[in-house]
């Protein structure tokens, strides 16, 4: 609903100041918010009227629906068109209506004087309740300012009481920030020597453990970091000068701090400074295992110097340091008793006129250095040349020790003649009651003299690759025997194959072509492809250096978990050999 009124006198001004304010009542506008709006409106009227000229008042109401909120009761003041005030100003105002109304309006003031100044009067009810209440509020905000007065006595004293807890409370706090701080001082330090064990133990090299040594310590522990190992300086022939405090080490087997100035380290006696570091202090550190000392230590303080804490870490790690190098150095003499061992259990291989032989066998780098794998090559009394290459399951000492017997048992065999087939099913048998539990693979390839063929048998091993004269590759995959020692009887079968003067023969275990990423076919074709690039001419003249051209490349990505055997078997190409007939040897 809209109506519109016309101000000119203050009649006109006051009439629509009545029913506005009649209006707002009618549609349940709150007595605060009606009363800011009529004197809104009373003021801007009393502008209109200081202008001049013909004014329109608009009041729009727009009832409330339900489920859509409340409604609005919106004024407006603009100026007439024509009007002679001079600016066309316009002003607005608006209220939300909770109420449709009750029907009453603008059209509803009297028209006399005295019902009109009634009712003008009657509009400033409003005001009338809202100074009241005013009243009412500027009467409990003096209550109130006395309430307040006298909490603030109380509030002083509470704010001394907590000024004094929250010194208190600053104090705990500076506690336990140095609590934990030196919480985490041990931590890092714990954390320092659990992951030095850890370095220092991941290797079995003495030297390599020596190198990371000052990796470890330099800088946030020492400047600099020398370890005198007496073992070392014997067999070098080494007598070099060491710092007082080291000797004293040494000889007492306690830890040593040289300087200008006392330590005070729990457990370190001081020491004068050193003639070699005059101006550097020393923590000399021993080395001590079960049965004798090992050596010395030597560290140069760090920019911070050493506390009691570090002393104490230090005084461990060169402990676990010490036994890292004694077993380091007990594995570097036992691996090279094992590897002389190994070495010696190798065959020195035979030469004929026309046919060389080169062999190669590569220890696993983890370990020992001593496993099951074997080459070997022997004349039978008939003057045929037999070339054996083995591979025992396992690794280590025991492996080794059965290598050696089945390489006797088999020479053993090969005395009273039999093909290769034969011979591996004596040695299968062999095994069998030998070790039950221990198996065995194996391949051997038989050159008679005079012959342009090769008899060979495998039992459960990789087959033998074969390089003719013009550089083509053959896998000979004739079907082989299960692997030695398995409880199955077993009756290996012999092949042959074309041996032509300028071939050679490639005789291997699985450690050189199987990867555990891979499988074992990959690594046969590449040895095919190593063994196809050699030239015919390079393996006829030098056997030895196409062995290691061979085994470069098929070694450069292995990590030699598994020993490597390699046995190559050559046909002169001057050699004059017959073809036998096509039934087996």
């Amino acid at each position: 609903m809209t109506q519109t009124w016309q101000i000119t006198t203050v009649d006109d001004a006051a009439a629509a100041r009545i029913a506005a304010a009649r209006l707002a009542a009618a549609h349940g506008v709150s007595t605060l918010e009606r009363t800011r709006l009529v004197t809104a409106l009373s003021a801007q009227l009393r502008q209109c009227l200081v202008k001049g000229g013909t004014w329109l008042l608009t009041l729009r109401t727009t009832v409330p629906a339900a489920g859509q909120g409340p409604g609005r009761l919106t004024v407006a003041v603009r100026a007439r068109e024509g009007n002679g005030s001079g600016t066309q100003a316009s002003w607005e105002a608006s209220v939300d209506v909770p109420e449709p109304g009750n029907g009453v309006g603008a059209a509803q003031v009297a028209g006399d004087r005295t019902a009109f100044a009634d009712a003008l009067l009657s509009a400033d009810e409003d005001t009338s309740r809202v100074l009241a209440r005013l009243t009412e509020q500027e009467e409990l905000v003096a209550f109130h300012r006395d309430e307040l007065h006298q909490t603030n006595q109380g509030v002083l004293a509470l704010h001394a009481e907590l000024e004094a807890a929250g010194r208190v409370q600053r104090e705990l706090y500076t506690a336990e920030r140095h609590a934990r701080t030196e919480a985490e001082n041990a931590r890092r330090r714990l954390t320092f020597l659990a992951d030095a064990s850890a370095a220092l133990t991941a290797s079995l090299n003495h030297e390599e453990i020596l190198r990371r040594l000052p990796q470890l310590l330099v800088p946030s522990y020492a400047q600099s970091v020398d370890v005198w190992l007496f073992a070392d300086d014997e067999k070098a022939g080494k007598h070099g000068p060491h710092p007082a405090a080291a000797v004293v080490a040494a000889r007492t087997g306690r830890p040593q701090f040289a300087a200008d100035h006392p330590g005070g380290l729990p457990g370190v006696d001081d020491h004068p400074p050193s003639a070699l570091h005059p101006t550097q202090p020393l923590l000399c550190v021993p080395l001590p295992t079960r049965h004798a000392p090992l050596g010395v230590l030597t560290l140069t303080s760090p920019q911070e110097r050493w506390n009691a804490d570090d002393a104490i870490m230090l005084v461990e790690l060169g402990r676990r340091a010490s036994v890292a190098i004694d077993h380091a150095q007990r594995f570097e003499h036992n691996r090279d008793i094992a590897e002389t061992l190994q070495r010696a259990l190798l065959t020195d291989l035979p030469t004929t006129p026309d046919l060389s032989l080169a062999a190669r066998y590569l220890p696993a780098t983890h370990g020992l250095n001593i496993g099951g794998d074997w080459y070997d090559a022997f004349r039978q009394p008939d003057g045929s040349l037999v070339a054996i290459v083995g591979d025992v399951t396992g690794h280590g000492l025991h492996a080794a020790v059965m290598m050696s017997q089945l390489r006797t048992a088999l020479r053993a065999y090969a005395v009273d003649g039999g093909t290769p087939g034969q011979l591996l099913t004596r040695l299968h048998v062999f095994l069998h009651h030998l070790q039950p539990d221990l198996y065995a693979t194996a391949v051997i390839a038989r050159f008679r003299p005079d012959e342009s063929t090769v008899t060979w048998a495998a039992a459960g091993h990789p087959p033998p690759v074969l390089r003719t004269p013009g550089g083509r590759v053959r896998v000979l995959d004739d079907k082989p025997g299960a692997m030695l020692g398995i409880p199955l009887h077993q009756d290996i079968r012999d092949h042959t194959a074309e041996l032509p003067p300028g071939s050679t023969l490639a005789l291997y275990t699985d450690g050189l072509v199987e990867r555990r990423a891979q499988g074992i076919d990959p690594g046969i074709q590449r040895l095919a492809d190593a063994l196809s690039a050699q030239r015919a001419r390079d393996l006829g003249r030098d056997l030895e250096r196409a062995a290691d051209r061979i085994l470069d490349p098929m070694l450069s990505d292995s990590q030699r978990d598994d020993d490597v055997c390699l046995l190559l078997c050559h046909i002169s190409g001057s050699a004059t050999r017959r073809t036998p007939g096509r039934a087996p040897a």
